[in-house]
């Protein structure tokens, strides 16, 4: 707790305390419950802003969920994916390595 929000808390629980013990007089009538009920709203509104935090901190979003690559085709290696990969990748598919040279000159596993 910082020196300052203590004092603020201090001070108005010392003003609280004065402002209960002090004896009403018989003839305030409902002057007085007014006056008291405005000293603690105001008491409540110091301590509250004192209380409050400067400084929120927002949690980031969480990240998406991830699902893993899609597959397309048959199981690799089966008879139907080379195949499948002969008709997509015509020359450029490589069925001992299973890899295909695309457009871009990298080569690329075929799924």
């Amino acid at each position: 707790m910082t020196k300052g929000l203590f004092k603020a808390i201090a001070a108005a629980a010392l003003v609280g305390t004065l402002a209960l013990s002090m004896p009403a007089p018989a003839e305030a009538g409902h002057g007085n419950a007014v006056g008291a009920g405005l000293l603690g709203f105001g008491i409540g509104a110091v301590v509250g802003s004192a209380l409050t935090p400067s400084t929120v901190y927002v949690a980031p979003p969480p990240p998406p969920a991830y699902y893993g690559p899609a597959a397309y085709g048959p199981p690799p290696w089966s008879p139907a994916w080379y195949r499948y990969c002969r008709n997509i990748h015509g020359p450029y598919f490589n069925p001992s390595t299973g890899y295909f040279q695309a457009a871009d000159g990298g080569w690329y596993f075929c799924r």
